[in-house]
């Protein structure tokens, strides 16, 4: 594999291209390798002027054995096994590859989300990963342009750790609703410039309302937990009763401050997405019910429905 050691099978090829009088550009083209490393590998098992590649091998099998490579993550001191770590490293990466991450930077992404220490240095990412340390520094830069990696000092050393920050995921969430609302700016103009009468415009049109929601629901919910959850249990009391209640008989039942009822009906009237694909309903009475979303049923599924059940 590029980038990680020369195999024996490497080193046969070596010996046999130096045979054939190629250089060491030529042959670390040849094997997908950078220069030095073949001009390394030769100057370092050259015996009376000859490259040995069984030699080679045997010498760096000696150098392997002696070498105890720390691993990325501090050893599993709860009946996990370092295999069953690095399995489940390996498996992350390719999800997150699989959404568009490059594999090297989904690596060292996962690398330090279940690092121990919650930081690890290049040093330990390259021994770790098995990788070349310019792989470990495109793939950091990769992450740092992303925002989604620190650095932070090595206390007693003078190397950098580099660290996920607990606001990561908010950042992320930022960028993403800052893309989506200039992804509908983007719409919007385009509807004035093919006009909104127009093919182009209407798709235009749908994009834009689209990811203006999107923006809308990620960026200006104003929802708290609780009024979310609290939110949720209305809607489940309503559709348990099965007929209309007031605010002042959804707080006795629930056993909630009115105050808290109030804010989940207000959050429901503001964020219907929170009761899809039902739809709250208030009676002349001052009381609230639940109905289907008039959108979720064509007037053929309603037809069908008001015959099954008449």
């Amino acid at each position: 594999m590029p980038g990680g050691r020369l195999t024996h099978e490497d080193r046969r090829r070596i010996a046999a291209w130096l045979a054939e009088g190629l250089g060491y550009a030529e042959i670390a083209r040849r094997l997908g390798r950078p220069t030095s490393t073949i001009s390394r590998e030769v100057a370092r098992n050259a015996a009376g002027g000859d490259y040995l590649p069984d030699r080679a091998q045997q010498a760096a099998g000696r150098r392997a054995r002696r070498r105890r490579p720390a691993p990325a993550t501090e050893p599993p001191d709860d009946g996990r096994t370092a295999e069953s770590v690095r399995g489940y490293v390996e498996e992350f990466a390719a999800l997150l590859a699989g959404t568009g991450l490059p594999r090297m930077v989904s690596r060292v992404f996962v690398c330090l989300i279940t690092s121990g220490r919650g930081s690890l240095t290049a040093a330990e990412l390259v021994r770790g990963l098995r990788v070349s340390p310019a792989s470990v520094s495109k793939a950091i830069g990769y992450l740092e342009a992303m925002e989604l990696v620190g650095r932070r000092p090595d206390p007693g050393g003078r190397r950098e750790r580099y660290v996920i920050d607990d606001d990561t995921w908010l950042r992320v969430w930022q960028a993403d609703t800052g893309a989506h609302a200039r992804v509908a700016e983007a719409a919007r103009r385009g509807i004035e410039l093919f006009g909104a009468g127009t093919p182009i415009g209407e798709r235009l049109g749908q994009m834009g309302r689209f990811f203006a929601r999107v923006s809308d629901e990620m960026n200006n919910s104003g929802l708290t937990d609780t009024a979310v959850r609290d939110a949720l249990t209305v809607i489940a009391a309503l559709a348990d009763a099965g007929r209309p209640l007031t605010a002042g008989e959804l707080a006795t039942a629930l056993g909630l401050p009115g105050g808290r009822v109030a804010d989940a009906l207000e959050a429901i009237e503001h964020r219907p997405v929170i009761a899809d694909p039902l739809a709250l309903r208030a009676t002349g009475s001052g009381a609230y019910t639940l109905a289907p979303r008039p959108d979720r049923l064509s007037p053929a599924q309603r037809q069908a429905l008001r015959a099954i059940a008449g």
